[in-house]
């Protein structure tokens, strides 16, 4: 009902990423050995969601789909892609 209205929604997909993004980030530190900043986790995150949204913003504007349709359209293309190398 917000799409048809025009308000800019962002998909939840998106807005509920941070967090497991920063689980990844700690699990790549402990692989790794590191230990990283507040600040280099805060870089970093801000880094991935920027890139992540700019993503599905593109997408969004290609293929004139909802902000939701286009995250949903990347997520399932890079599924069937992981698919297409493990054959």
């Amino acid at each position: 009902m917000l799409a048809d209205r025009g308000v800019v929604v962002v998909p939840d997909i998106l807005a509920n990423a941070g967090g497991v993004v920063v689980i990844y980030f700690e699990w790549v530190q402990n692989w790794q050995r590191e230990s990283w900043t507040l600040s280099q986790v805060r870089a970093r995150l801000a880094d991935q969601m920027a890139r992540a949204f700019n993503e599905v913003w593109e997408c969004h504007e290609a293929g004139r789909l909802t902000l939701r349709q286009a995250a949903f359209d990347l997520a399932v293309g890079r599924v069937a892609e992981a698919a297409r190398w493990r054959l």
